[in-house]
């Protein structure tokens, strides 16, 4: 899910850090300090997961983990892809500098979306209902990422259109194991630390 350095035109380097910067002021303009641990944890658990990869023809694939961010953060969940994604680019080289902007969009704003998904779980009685709506969260942020990468790619031109068909195709998996496993930890979250899913910040008390 990274775009390495030299793909993007400066146009579209420039958009990405201009609504990068954006959503890092809106998101995380009112933090309290005691936020910061539960931001922190998540963050590298977004780190770890989004290391290792797996080639797949020209790309590779890999763990995103942006759908856990969502459901866990709430709207905090953009800094902190935005932070993960800052420090794989310096210290493993994992992307590129001047394509942070583009890269924590494309990941972070599906995390965003993840969040939405999953505070829509409240209108359904359902005692499954934080299972099915995170393994909903996870893939539909999982999927959001890959066609807003495919869309960064098709920007720079045609030459680049079986690679983000491929982008596609290649994440589908990724998006069914995180389905599950997102699921899996929302139900299990929800009966042994409630509150590890329900921040003031998802229960609108902040935002």
């Amino acid at each position: 899910m990274h775009i390495s350095d030299g793909v993007l035109s400066p146009p579209v380097l420039a958009a990405g850090f201009a609504i990068a910067g954006f959503l890092l002021f809106i998101t995380l303009r009112d933090v309290e300090a005691e936020e910061i641990p539960r931001i922190s944890l998540i963050t590298a658990a977004v780190f770890v997961a989004s290391l290792v990869h797996f080639p797949v023809g020209p790309t590779s694939v890999h763990l995103v983990m942006n759908g856990l961010a969502g459901i866990l953060l709430g709207k905090r969940a953009f800094g902190s892809v935005f932070v993960a994604l800052t420090l794989q680019a310096l210290l493993f080289q994992h992307g590129g500098i001047t394509v942070i902007g583009v890269n924590a969009v494309n990941m972070g704003v599906p995390a965003l979306l993840a969040w939405k998904i999953f505070e829509g779980r409240r209108a359904f009685p359902s005692p499954k209902r934080e299972v099915y709506f995170g393994s909903l969260a996870a893939a539909s942020a999982v999927i959001g990422t890959a066609m807003l990468l495919s869309l960064s790619l098709l920007a720079v031109g045609d030459e680049f259109k079986e690679i983000a068909l491929l982008v596609l195709i290649a994440h589908l998996p990724i998006a069914a194991i995180e389905a599950g496993v997102v699921g899996l930890a929302a139900g299990f979250l929800v009966s042994v630390k409630q509150e590890m899913l329900v921040t003031a910040v998802c229960d609108g008390a902040k935002s």
